[in-house]
């Protein structure tokens, strides 16, 4: 047994650090999996699991704990901006505006809480910034304010000590935090007497009229005025985005191009958005519920395949470029991109991973899918050096200093900030420049766990020290209730409004208290207690946004109040 002891006795070795993080993480994951009246923690019990390592006496070198810490926030980061960034944008539509508002009414609710309760009470600023993060169980603003107050104020004699009761904070509220928001809902639905089924739908009536879905509809030509024209005459007029994916003419199915000359009776399979339906209807001739794909013949059948885009040919030119109609005689129906399907156009520029549907002929079909690769081997290669190139450019991007008027240094984005503004950047516009940013769904995952969890471990062991002795000798109790209006107050205050004042249902209000919490267990209980996945709904549609809000919000407080 001597030479466990000397192992553990030799805090500087490598092999006790990988041992110390292994325990605290591997531990800290399973007992994250255990449910407490229906709740589990998840990964942010790695954060205890390391706190009580720590208090035990098993600490880290505080130069690799700071490595670690800053490098897992990096890795975490930028994985979420991969994710979140093809619908940060398109979050903004519709109603998804209205709901981002809310959103933000809540992250903006929390801070004034937070510094009103610094100026009240007399707390200091990084210590409410922590257990702001705690609060909102907002784990990347917790590491981009530690980051702040390193870079911003490491000549102070104090910096260290401060990120170590950012980190004491958040820990201190964070349990009430998740548990917090689920009490909330619990009230919400009590004070506003939610009938739960009644609630599903009317949350479905309203989905479903404003989601921008797609629909096929088969038309028969009986406009004189369009007979003997090219088909393109329907785009001209029209001004719409849609597609026609086959032409039933004289008992024979094709698909055809631009150049098609339409003929009295032939019949059109169309894809277009809800919305198109009508006018096309109304301009082409009536509605047929005659099934084409009976009167396909084998030899020369038209048919539809999904088809990955893999090869430079495809993702460096966009459709109207790529001439896929003339060369191929293929329509290119859908794309597929980041959970979102849509029509393209001929400015539409594919990326690395998209998967469209083509319609053609069979030979035709397979000709094009060997010129844009459809390549599953390559869609399973985790692209570790674009990786590694998004992250060196949000670094380079975090450490841009900017001076603004009232504050005394330069500002910086900072390791938090410039890697998720660089991710959703390169997610969002990369094709466009024939960058590729894909990651496989799994390999996102697991650079993104990996991540998450060295960052959790480090900080629980690094503020293990003071943890106990601020909770039971400090002030722990009082951040703890300074957690709890944190907390509350904004909850509340956004759902009322949504409520009373945009009317929305119970269910959406639950997924957009979840989602401006960005909080998967609060999701998690949403969806159970609707008995459906509709608070997802609004989840997806603020989570975006209120993730970069989170992060650079705590970032701001320290700027212009430490």
């Amino acid at each position: 047994m001597d030479w466990l002891l000397g192992l553990l006795a030799n805090h500087e070795s490598v092999a006790y650090t990988v041992l110390v993080y292994s325990v605290v993480i591997s531990a800290g994951v399973a007992l994250g999996k255990i449910k407490f009246f229906g709740i589990s923690f998840g990964i942010t019990f790695v954060l205890f699991m390391g706190i009580l390592v720590s208090h035990f006496g098993f600490g880290i070198n505080e130069h690799i704990l700071h490595f670690m810490k800053e490098f897992g926030l990096i890795l975490f980061v930028y994985t979420i901006g991969l994710q979140v960034g093809p619908g940060f944008f398109s979050s903004f539509k519709k109603e998804g505006t209205t709901l981002n508002l809310l959103a933000i009414l809540v992250v903006l609710a929390g801070i004034i809480v937070t510094v009103s309760i610094h100026y009240i009470t007399g707390t200091p600023i990084t210590t409410m910034v922590g257990i702001m993060s705690g609060a909102v169980t907002n784990t990347p603003g917790l590491g981009a304010a530690q980051q702040t107050v390193m870079d911003l104020f490491k000549s102070s004699p104090t910096a260290n000590t401060d990120v170590q009761t950012l980190a004491t904070g958040y820990a201190i509220a964070y349990p009430f935090g998740v548990l917090g928001i689920i009490f909330s809902m619990l009230i919400l639905k009590k004070v506003f007497h939610v009938n739960i089924e009644k609630e599903n739908r009317l949350s479905h009536i309203r989905h479903s009229s404003q989601t921008a879905s797609l629909n096929e509809i088969t038309l028969e030509v009986a406009n004189p005025s369009i007979y003997g024209k090219e088909l393109r005459i329907l785009w001209l007029v029209l001004k719409s985005n849609f597609v026609v994916s086959r032409v039933l003419h004289e008992g024979k199915v094709i698909s055809p191009n631009k150049s098609y000359l339409l003929a009295e009776g032939d019949l059109l399979l169309i894809l277009a958005p809800t919305e198109d339906l009508e006018r096309l209807e109304s301009f082409v001739g009536h509605k047929s519920h005659t099934d084409l794909s009976q009167y396909e013949e084998d030899k020369n059948k038209v048919v539809s395949r999904r088809i990955n885009i893999t090869k430079p040919y495809a993702y460096t030119k966009k459709i109207g470029e790529l001439a896929v109609s003339d060369r191929f005689n293929v329509t290119i129906s859908k794309v597929f991109r980041a959970g979102v399907e849509f029509i393209p156009d001929r400015n539409t520029k594919l990326q690395f991973g998209d998967t469209i549907t083509a319609i053609g002929e069979e030979v035709n079909i397979v000709a094009l899918a060997r010129a844009f690769g459809n390549s599953k081997k390559k869609l399973s290669t985790p692209h570790i050096a674009e990786l590694f190139l998004g992250i060196i450019l949000g670094v380079l991007v975090g450490s841009i200093p900017f001076n603004f008027p009232g504050i005394p240094v330069p500002v910086k984005l900072g390791l938090a900030g410039g890697p998720l503004i660089v991710a959703i950047l390169i997610s969002r516009y990369g094709g466009r420049f024939s960058v590729t940013h894909y990651v496989s769904n799994s390999a996102n995952l697991m650079v993104r766990e990996i991540g998450i969890v060295m960052f959790l471990a480090s900080v629980g062991l690094g503020a293990g020290g003071n943890f106990w002795e601020t909770l039971t000798n400090g002030d722990g109790w009082s951040w703890m209730l300074y957690g709890v209006f944190i907390t509350v107050i904004p909850l509340i205050v956004g759902a009322l409004i949504g409520r009373f004042f945009y009317k929305f249902t119970f269910v959406e209000i639950c997924g957009l208290l979840a989602g401006a919490s960005t909080d998967p267990p609060a999701l998690a209980f949403a969806n159970q207690a609707a008995g459906s996945d509709a608070p997802a709904i609004t989840y997806a549609t603020v989570y975006p946004l209120t993730t970069f809000l989170r992060i650079m919000g705590a970032q701001l407080i320290l700027l212009l109040f430490f």
